[in-house]
């Protein structure tokens, strides 16, 4: 008896302690934290680093990649051309590319961060977070579950999307709303969007 009341209070103890631990990727409706990018290419005139707080009152759109991700080669730079060729001349929009680099430190490295740069002919900031040395802060602080990944912050700093890809037609859907100051939750227009 004193072993099935045991179990019991040992399973009682793990469904209840199954919630402290986080559940899935991303930080979707949270406060966007700082960067902490060690090294940027393409910064602008004048910047030595880049923070979040650089763009307030902005739609900020981050593409997370590695050099060597097909993935990334296939559907994440083609989103982002597409993302940015509809914004192109928007100044409420940003548009940065973040390597994250969890494996392959050889080949997603800062230099083949600047490769791809030149190669997808991006005119944009680009951070190298990542290395062997260093786990990436910006990918525990966003909680990001690989590449290609894209996370997309309203005008207030708070993360409206937070995952693996992005259809192009749906981020443009929803910065499109969030220019607007329309926040994710105020009403079910995002039902009908495919939010």
């Amino acid at each position: 008896m004193s072993k099935y009341i045991f179990i019991l209070l040992l399973l009682s103890f793990i469904v209840q302690s199954k919630p402290l631990l986080p559940q899935t990727y991303g930080i979707l409706n949270e406060k966007a934290p700082k960067w902490e990018i060690n090294q940027w290419y393409q910064l602008p005139e004048g910047k030595k680093q880049l923070e979040l707080s650089d763009f307030k009152g902005k739609v900020i759109y981050l593409f997370c990649f590695q050099a060597w991700c097909p993935g990334c080669h296939k559907y994440g730079f083609p989103t982002l051309k597409y993302v940015m060729n509809q914004f192109k001349n928007d100044s409420e929009v940003v548009f940065i590319a973040i390597q994250t680099t969890f494996e392959g430190f050889k080949y997603n490295g800062f230099e083949q961060a600047k490769q791809v740069a030149k190669q997808y002919n991006l005119n944009i900031p680009i951070g190298q977070s990542g290395s062997k040395n260093e786990r990436s802060k910006f990918m525990v602080k966003y909680r990001t579950g690989g590449t290609p990944w894209v996370i997309i912050i309203d005008k207030q700093g708070i993360v409206r999307y937070n995952n693996f890809h992005i259809h192009p037609k749906k981020a443009v859907r929803l910065i499109r709303l969030l220019k607007t100051g329309y926040q994710k939750g105020q009403n079910r227009r995002e039902t009908a969007l495919g939010i």
